[in-house]
């Protein structure tokens, strides 16, 4: 085989297998969005697979059970011989068909069912209602009966949230932006113990640090505020962030900002009309890795905002939503969705920049 060969069949080999590593990662997503908009019953008895076409056994006919049937002994029912049990388990006839014993010994059914190609399609945006709006909703049961429930109402949480998230997400990028300018282009002493200082806080885990915080936020009366958990996320990121900007800062040309301190430029106005312009690739990496930590995160709302109803987080609300209603998978597949909706969109609308802002500084020339 020639050069021109081998790289053919190793690109093939390379987007094989990337394609199956995306379709890996996919596929869980997809299901649980088919599964959001499915109803009850059909998630209850089929998987979220079931809306593609299948063979499924389809109700044909339903006999009737005789009260004088010796139900411990072998019944004939339909043209076929078997026990109870075996029933239950259905028999197939000669012609395709199956007996199936529903219900119990003494006040069950028998139904003829036949193998046909189906797709459960009935979908509905019932339980996005239901989860966002906390008003009381009815299902109908397969029996024909009707249950009143409460919904869940997660538009509070989802409020709370962006009220965490978005201060959380700009003041450790803006303070880190300045730190990143001052490490790379400005001359100071101690500049170097300093931001090694900065780096190895990078190893730290933040869980030894919640209650030293906690204990200083309970001092200065902090607990159970938004103001708590933004100064918390912040210091939490600021290493990151620092670490990353600092490595794209440094790797922007020298001659742009010589020739602006020529010009009488003052170290704001360079940072301002040049570091920022020139930094938005890794700003926008940072950005996605800060949004995404802090809108999935747990732990750290929960230690310093506390799971009260009017300042609980979209992370807090689905939890209890999975303690109340664990059973309820059409709620708690909508609920979920929920919560990723968002930062999907971040992610895809900043993602252009999220290479080229992590491989920043990585390579010179």
């Amino acid at each position: 085989m020639n050069a021109t060969g081998q790289s053919r069949w190793a690109n093939f080999f390379i987007n094989g297998s990337l394609l199956f590593l995306v379709a890996l990662w996919t596929i869980p997503t997809l299901g649980l969005l088919v599964s959001s908009v499915r109803t009850r019953f059909d998630i209850a008895t089929s998987g979220w697979w079931a809306i593609l076409p299948h063979q499924e056994w389809v109700l044909v006919d339903e006999i009737e059970i005789d009260d004088d049937l010796d139900r411990d002994g072998v019944m004939n029912i339909a043209g076929v011989t078997g026990t109870f049990e075996e029933l239950r388990e259905g028999i197939e006839t000669e012609d395709g068909m199956q007996v199936l014993w529903i219900g119990n010994r003494r006040t069950g059914r028998v139904e003829v069912q036949e193998q046909q190609w189906v797709m459960r399609t009935d979908l509905t945006l019932d339980n996005y209602s239901n989860v966002l709006t906390g008003k009381e909703y009815q299902i109908t049961q397969p029996d024909g009966t009707v249950i009143t429930e409460q919904g869940d109402d997660m538009t509070a949480a989802f409020l709370n949230s962006l009220t965490v998230t978005i201060p959380a997400t700009v003041i450790p990028i803006l303070i880190a932006a300045f730190a990143a300018y001052g490490f790379a282009w400005m001359r100071f002493p101690g500049r170097k113990i300093l931001f090694t200082v900065v780096v190895a806080l990078l190893v730290v885990p933040l869980q030894i640090a919640l209650v030293p915080i906690l204990s200083d936020y309970r001092v200065l009366g902090l607990n159970g505020t938004f103001l708590a958990i933004w100064l918390a996320h912040t210091g939490f990121g600021l290493p990151l962030a620092t670490y990353l900007l600092y490595s794209y800062v440094k790797g922007l040309p020298r001659d742009i900002l010589e020739s602006a301190f020529i010009d009488g430029a003052s170290h704001f106005t360079i940072f301002l009309r040049l570091i920022l312009p020139l930094s938005i690739p890794a700003l926008a990496s940072f950005a996605i890795f800060q949004f995404l930590w802090v809108w999935n995160d747990y732990l750290v709302a929960l230690v310093f905002i506390g799971a009260a109803p009017d300042v609980q987080v979209l992370t807090m609300r689905l939890a209890e939503i999975v303690g109340s209603r664990g059973a309820d998978w059409h709620l708690l597949t909508a609920g979920a969705f929920v919560t990723m909706v968002l930062p999907m969109v971040v992610f895809f609308s900043l993602q252009r920049f999220f290479v080229r802002g992590l491989l920043a500084g990585s390579v010179k020339g």
